[in-house]
């Protein structure tokens, strides 16, 4: 069976849908239009056992045809994508096997990035920062529903960069897509309407809220170093030019940016914790928060 992606995109956008993470609107049409394989014409899929070492990862390539079946089920799944190893050149790879190292950019689970793309309120004309580039998903999407006039995508990697660049314009998209550092914006281009941001942190970066227009918005998760539940900051200037914040615990978030540190626990003692009994450690006069209680 030919693998079709007019099927897939439309299943995909009717799971998003159904699942309440997508309503109607212009991101629901943006990605409805987008063609994923022109986009993210490969991905990594993982061969190796979870704890098996050396990791395993096959390159599929749109452009071959034995792997179109696996590489739609990948691209439209709704999961994340892995999209680069080991910090490589995007452009110009060949397909095939890659073992040790570790996958350095990917895109984000599609239920997260539909319902933070609809909280943004995206409206054509706008001015849009794009932080954190990846595989260009956002940036496709804010070209469509705004004009690619006004947004910039900025993300550290210049091969991600390049690599977005090559691919938005395949899709007849024009945005600036820049190399440098998210947290630090790009003041140049600034003040933006809506600034949305690929990758957790662990505070609000002042720079970004300083390049926020008047009624401009900004969203990004914040987290910590534990494996624990993150935040969604959701920040707004005010016409006057007063900022107004708000912190909303959630249950899903992009992954941990550059250089933050983030500990890691290991197989075993995840068995542990989910074998061993509970025991009262320590005794408090204070209730304890609800079991559906979420937090930093």
């Amino acid at each position: 069976m030919t693998p079709d992606p007019v099927a897939a995109r439309a299943e995909m956008v009717a799971e998003l849908a159904g699942s309440g993470a997508l309503g109607k609107g212009p991101v629901r049409d943006a990605l409805l239009a987008l063609p994923r394989e022109v986009l993210i014409p490969q991905a990594y899929v993982r061969r190796s056992a979870a704890g098996e070492q050396p990791p395993r990862w096959d390159l599929l390539d749109w452009a071959t045809p034995r792997d179109r079946e696996e590489l739609l089920a990948v691209l439209y799944g709704g999961g994340s994508v892995l999209i680069q190893h080991d910090g490589e050149p995007i452009l110009g790879r060949t397909r095939g096997a890659r073992s040790t190292g570790s996958i350095t950019s990917m895109s984000t689970v599609m239920s997260v990035t539909a319902s933070l793309l609809q909280e943004l309120e995206l409206r054509w004309a706008q001015r849009v920062l794009d932080v954190g580039t990846g595989a260009g998903v956002t940036a496709a999407v804010a070209c469509h529903v705004c004009g690619d006039a006004g947004v910039v995508s900025l993300d550290r990697d210049r091969h991600v960069v390049d690599a977005a660049r090559t691919r938005l314009g395949e899709l007849g998209y024009r945005p600036a897509v820049v190399c440098g550092a998210g947290e630090e914006g790009l003041p140049s281009s600034a003040p933006y309407d809506r600034i949305f941001v690929s990758f957790a942190v662990p505070r609000v970066p002042d720079a970004l809220v300083d390049q926020l227009a008047p009624g401009g918005r900004l969203l990004l998760h914040v987290t910590t170093a534990s494996p624990s539940w993150p935040g969604l900051a959701v920040v707004t200037r005010e016409p006057d030019g007063r900022i107004a914040a708000e912190l909303r615990a959630v249950e899903f978030a992009h992954r941990a940016g550059h250089g933050m540190e983030r500990i890691v626990l290991s197989r075993a003692f995840l068995e542990r914790i989910a074998g061993e009994p509970g025991r009262t450690t320590r005794r408090s006069r204070t209730a304890p928060p609800a079991d559906t209680a979420r937090g930093l």
